[in-house]
C-alpha cells in the first residue's frame, strides 16, 4: 500500500514545515488505507520534483488527482502519455487551448510544461481510487499553502480555475507584479460560466514577455524538454 513506503520530499522544497509537520500523519492514515490510493507513491510529489522553487514562473493550481486508475502521476490536470480519451476537463483545456493559441501538446501529459517553469500543483496529492476528493481532509492542503507562501514572494503568474482554487488565493503574498487569472473551472458543468474564451495561455506568454522571459511553449511534448 502506498503508506508502507516512506515518503521522501523532494529536495528543493524539503525545508517546508509541511514535511517535518504535517507529512508523517499523513503517511500514518495512507498506512491504514484500504482502498487503492493513486498515484503511485513515487509519483506523489511528481510536480515539485519537476518544477522546483526556483523555476517556478507560472502555477496552475488543481484539486486532487485523478481517481481514475492508470491517470494521475503527479500533477495537477496532467494523465499519462497513452491515456485516451482524456478526462473531460483536461479535454476542455485543449479545446481552449488549442482557440487560444493555436496548437495543444499531442496527448495529456503535461510534463512538458513543468520543465518549463509551470508548477501543476494539486491541494490534496492523494487520493482514493474511484473516490474524487476521498483525501480532502488528510491536510494536504498545508503543502499547497506553503508552496504559494513560498513561490509568491517573488513576481509569479497564478491560474486559479474554480472556487476551490481561487479560495486558495489568500495564501499568495501581495506583489504588485503577480498575474492572477480567475474562471470557471474546466469541468463540463462550469466550462461554459467563464472559462471558455478566457484565453489565460496567451495572458501568461504576454505577461513573461513583457518581463523579458520566454514564453511558455504550451504544445510541447513531456519528452522534448
Amino acid at each position: 500500500m502506498p503508506g508502507a513506503v516512506p515518503f521522501r520530499p523532494p529536495g528543493a522544497w524539503a525545508a517546508l514545515p509541511f514535511f517535518a509537520q504535517t507529512l508523517p500523519a499523513i503517511g500514518a492514515a495512507l498506512a491504514q488505507e484500504t482502498r487503492r490510493v493513486l498515484p503511485p507513491p513515487d509519483e506523489t510529489f511528481s510536480a515539485l520534483e519537476l518544477t522546483p522553487p526556483q523555476d517556478v514562473r507560472v502555477v496552475i493550481l488543481g484539486q486532487d488527482p485523478y481517481p481514475t486508475p492508470g491517470h494521475a502521476h503527479g500533477l495537477a490536470f496532467s494523465v499519462a502519455p497513452d491515456v485516451t480519451p482524456l478526462p473531460r476537463s483536461l479535454a476542455n483545456i485543449f479545446k481552449e487551448l488549442q482557440a487560444d493559441i493555436g496548437a495543444r501538446p499531442p496527448n495529456g501529459d503535461l510534463r512538458g510544461w513543468a520543465r518549463q517553469g509551470v508548477l501543476l500543483l494539486n491541494t490534496a496529492l492523494s487520493v482514493p481510487a474511484g473516490r474524487a476528493g476521498g483525501h480532502a481532509g488528510l491536510g494536504w492542503q498545508e503543502l499547497a499553502w506553503q508552496v504559494l507562501d513560498l513561490v509568491s514572494e517573488r513576481a509569479t503568474a497564478f491560474v486559479l480555475w474554480g472556487a476551490q482554487a481561487r479560495a486558495q488565493a489568500r495564501h499568495i503574498r501581495p506583489h504588485d507584479d503577480h498575474l492572477i487569472i480567475t474562471t470557471a473551472h474546466p469541468s463540463p458543468l462550469s466550462a461554459r460560466r467563464g472559462f471558455f474564451g478566457s484565453r489565460p495561455f496567451s495572458q501568461v506568454n504576454r505577461w513573461l514577455a513583457a518581463r523579458g522571459q520566454h514564453p511558455i511553449d504550451w504544445a510541447l511534448q513531456a519528452d522534448m524538454t
